[in-house]
């Protein structure tokens, strides 16, 4: 509910009018029942006591339409929602590729077009668009920026995708919203929204790192938890190898 990006903000006005559509029934049910108690109450001699009364027909079109529009609202309000929030459609503007990787219990993540990886961190110029490529080295997992907008799952063997984008300058948190073992609790990443010039510093401060070649992956996909790490340079078409069963082999 305090979204700081585009698609973080469509779903807060999703979340708002459906709670003011729901309530609509809510409210005046709410009312009616305590209307009905007191005005219905012992002490009350005018309340009319009708044993045999067993149908209204106007009591049973109230009854049924109002529910039945609500119903028809929330679902013209998910209909739309779920087309314009598709986690694969793309955002307006050059997008910067990011492909994201769940380990036990951490999160890769790989500059593609810079050529460096990061873990547990995820740094991103504000007001420019995220093309994620997301994918699980083990078991199944959920990428999840509350702030900026939708989670998807991350399957091995698999390729999803998510267009997210940060407004405004900040740290926000990342999270894992699926069990996945004992580390679960301690797979958060931080997202660090900077201004362009900052990430331009930040990518070829990044570079002196080390590399990321196929020991340091080997390592870094054994079970376990990690602070953040970054590194300098990453083996070539790193994260189609890891979709690949060849990768996952290479991993065992």
């Amino acid at each position: 509910m305090d979204p700081h990006g585009p698609v973080g903000r469509a779903q807060k006005l999703i979340l708002l009018d459906a709670l003011a559509i729901m309530l609509v029934i809510a409210v005046p049910v709410i009312f009616a029942t305590l209307a009905f108690a007191w005005w219905f109450r012992t002490s009350n001699g005018r309340a009319r006591y009708r044993p045999d009364w067993t149908f209204s027909g106007h009591l049973e079109l109230l009854v049924w339409s109002v529910p039945t529009l609500i119903v028809i609202f929330l679902a013209g309000i998910a209909w739309s929602g779920s087309h314009v929030l598709d986690p694969y459609k793309p955002l307006p503007g050059n997008t910067l590729e990011i492909e994201v990787v769940s380990l036990d219990w951490k999160w890769l993540f790989i500059y593609p077009e810079a050529g460096i990886a990061t873990v547990n961190q995820l740094v991103v110029p504000v007001g420019t668009p995220l093309h994620f490529r997301l994918t699980s080295n083990g078991v199944m997992n959920s990428f999840f920026v509350p702030q900026l907008g939708s989670q998807i799952y991350t399957m091995a063997g698999m390729v999803s995708q998510l267009n997210l984008q940060a407004d405004d300058p900040g740290t926000y948190r990342g999270l894992s919203g699926q069990f996945s073992g004992k580390g679960f609790a301690d797979m958060d990443f931080a997202v660090k929204a900077v201004s362009a010039a900052d990430f331009a510093a930040w990518v070829a401060q990044a570079k002196t790192a080390s590399a990321l070649d196929a020991a340091a992956y080997a390592a870094l996909a054994k079970p376990g938890t990690t602070g953040p790490l970054t590194y300098g340079s990453v083996l070539e078409k790193a994260f189609d190898d890891i979709v690949s069963p060849s990768a996952m082999q290479m991993s065992e």
